[in-house]
């Protein structure tokens, strides 16, 4: 096994050669000795290319750099388990392979986690790339703040961690959490957090430190692996497939609840729908009968427990998604931040 290091870049790939090496150029860290790159590749169509992608980058940059090919399809769940199992960073930096670091950014998080040995959890803020190049940014306060572990800090940070992209958790704290009770789900990486901000203090850091882009031009044509189906999908967000991701938030805390005697999913439930959003708006542009279609779904689920919830509805059948994104960012632009619901 390598010798530990302080923090683990945790990448899950699949099929997206081109992304992939994208995201590795923009690891700039002069802390070379500090970090390793982990790499894990999830038997994809593209494997042999994405192999050659990450020799290139070996042989042109200084970092640390382990590969891995799972042997079969063990989907993403599987996968950012596997990462955390292969990685030998005290801290674990996970990074989807369509994603990308903000310049300077991952200097002075690795300064930050130094500084804060206590922490169990980090979340940070990320900017959004609109098309011209207009940067969305994601402050979800108005400075770094930490938090107590439990129940509340849970609640307050359950929503706004869902991004793999830039999800920091150290390695200790994490790894008695990982299992395959919700492979499917997209979301593992919340049971994780749930487990530990429960028992370790977290943080919020407000920098922006990841980057990710609002079109999805770059999944065209692209595919993924059905596991149930057994066969290569298209990678797009069919009605479905949104509604079983968003059934998984509950599967995971009702499940936390139960182990910890607590209540947080009615809690947590209400907290989403005042930020639902780009969930409701991610079917808006497949015409407004599939649209209040998938809205009934939500409603069934529980979505619209919150007042804000029907705006949003109201407002992107009214108006439509590209009006209801250009008045959203403009307000985040004007506060600075995301705001307050």
């Amino acid at each position: 096994m390598s010798q530990p290091v302080f923090a683990s870049i945790c990448i899950l790939s699949y099929n997206r050669p081109e992304l992939l090496l994208r995201l590795l150029k923009t690891i700039d860290t002069v802390r070379v000795d500090e970090i390793e790159v982990v790499i894990c590749e999830d038997c994809s169509p593209r494997q042999k290319e994405i192999r050659n992608v990450v020799t290139e980058f070996k042989d042109h940059h200084p970092y640390p750099v382990r590969y891995f090919e799972n042997e079969k399809n063990i989907g993403y769940d599987g996968t950012f388990c596997e990462l955390a199992r292969r990685a030998t960073g005290t801290w674990l930096i996970y990074m989807g392979d369509d994603d990308e670091f903000v310049a300077g950014a991952l200097d002075q998080v690795l300064r930050f986690l130094h500084e804060q040995p206590q922490l169990g959890y980090v979340m940070k803020s990320h900017n959004l790339i609109h098309g011209g190049g207009a940067i969305e940014r994601f402050r979800y306060f108005n400075e770094t703040k930490f938090f107590a572990p439990g129940v509340e800090t849970y609640i307050e940070l359950f929503r706004k961690s869902v991004y793999i992209a830039g999800f920091m958790v150290r390695r200790e704290c994490a790894v008695p959490y990982l299992t395959d009770r919700f492979n499917g789900t997209m979301l593992s990486q919340l049971y994780v957090l749930a487990e530990v901000v429960l028992r370790y203090p977290s943080a919020y850091l407000d920098k922006p430190f990841t980057q990710q882009y609002a079109s999805h031009d770059h999944n065209v044509g692209d595919v993924m692996f059905d596991r149930e189906k057994g066969q290569f999908i298209p990678r797009r967000p069919t009605l479905q497939i949104s509604l079983n991701f968003l059934k998984s938030f509950s599967r995971i805390t009702e499940f936390v609840d139960r182990e910890h005697g607590i209540a947080s999913t009615d809690r947590i439930k209400k907290d989403m729908s005042k930020y639902f959003y780009p969930s409701l708006a991610v079917h808006r542009e497949a015409g407004v009968r599939i649209f209040l279609r998938y809205v009934g779904e939500l409603n069934k689920l529980g979505f619209n427990s919150s007042y804000l919830y029907y705006i949003y509805v109201v407002l992107l059948v009214v108006l439509g998604k590209g009006v209801c994104d250009w008045g959203i960012f403009q307000i985040k632009r004007i506060l600075g931040r995301t705001p307050r619901l």
